[in-house]
């Protein structure tokens, strides 16, 4: 079975098991179980997402992935709390357990707790300092398999993200959804507790409360002005007498 795109680095970080993994990626020397699994693996590197859906432009290295996500637009597996839809049933049981509060994976040096083991995986990697997805283009190396597949669209220059609405192509599914809700969107769903103000992002509320709250995180470098808001095109000055 190929896991989806979005679960990716759960075939790769293994969970600790001892299953043979004979098949090794001559890429990055990571080692799968099966061949199915390596030649999923092995798209990653070239950066390449040749298949689309058209239900919401995500595109995915194989056939079955794209299959696997169509189960989120079929609502297939479904949360009845809050209605959010997975792509496989193991997906959902991870999920619900947002809801229950339930975190069964515990970091044995910092006690922290996860809902997934692959979270716990990844974490774990913040003590040791392990990066085991090296680009083998530039060397350049990942904590997380994802960050890798994203990292080698920056050498093929693929760009699979295009938008419905003005033909303008990004290299990264999220960079497409903030193109869309900052330049083709008037929703503003975010409103300011202080005022009758609404923002598109969450970021952009935040900037804005700091103006009421008198927050001053910025410091000039020159002198002890201190920036309320700086943004992409202004800076608000509270200048000391």
């Amino acid at each position: 079975m190929v896991k989806t795109e979005a679960d990716s680095n759960v075939i790769t970080e293994h969970q600790h098991d001892d299953k043979p993994r004979p098949y090794q990626c001559t890429v990055c020397d990571e080692r799968f179980t099966t061949k199915q699994h390596l030649t999923h693996h092995r798209e990653r590197h070239t950066g390449k997402n040749l298949y689309l859906c058209t239900q919401c432009e995500k595109r995915f290295t194989s056939y079955s992935t794209l299959c696997s996500h169509m189960n989120i637009h079929r609502g297939k597996y479904k949360c009845t709390e809050c209605g959010k839809c997975c792509q496989r049933s193991h997906h959902l049981a991870r999920h619900k357990r947002s809801h229950s509060g339930e975190k069964p994976f515990e970091c044995t040096v910092c006690s922290k707790r996860f809902t997934e083991a692959g979270s716990l995986v990844r974490h774990s990697r913040i003590h040791s300092g392990e990066k085991p997805y090296k680009c083998h283009v530039c060397d350049k190396a990942f904590s997380v398999s994802a960050n890798l597949s994203t990292h080698m669209r920056v050498h093929t220059g693929d760009k699979p993200y295009k938008c419905s609405l003005c033909s303008k192509c990004f290299s990264q599914f999220c960079a497409l959804q903030l193109h869309k809700r900052f330049v083709h969107s008037n929703r503003r769903p975010y409103h300011s507790p202080y005022c009758r103000k609404l923002f598109k992002t969450n970021i952009e509320l935040k900037r804005h409360v700091r103006i009421h709250t008198d927050a001053k995180p910025y410091s000039c470098r020159h002198c002890r002005n201190l920036a309320v808001v700086i943004t992409s095109k202004y800076i608000y000055f509270n200048m000391k007498v």
